[in-house]
């Protein structure tokens, strides 16, 4: 049941966890851009984005907590 974790996730778990990917690796990416041409604006403007894909991250892992109790306990 549990050993193929990918298999057995529910569709909002896995939009949430490749939601929050992409939201990480735009503030990745606008960090890199930020520093890269010395504009301060868009490199503070790269932390919440980042943030925000971490908080959705913590989101995707609390619910796939209870999917995997709930599965347990049938």
């Amino acid at each position: 049941m549990l050993n193929q974790f990918w298999a057995t996730a529910t569709r909002p778990y896995k939009v949430l966890v490749f939601g929050s990917m992409a939201l990480i690796a735009a503030g990745i990416v606008l960090s890199i851009v930020g520093n890269a041409s010395q504009n301060q604006g868009v490199a503070f403007a790269a932390l919440p984005v980042i943030g925000a894909g971490l908080v959705l991250h913590g989101a995707g892992r609390v619910i796939r907590g209870r999917t995997v109790i709930r599965m347990l306990r049938k």
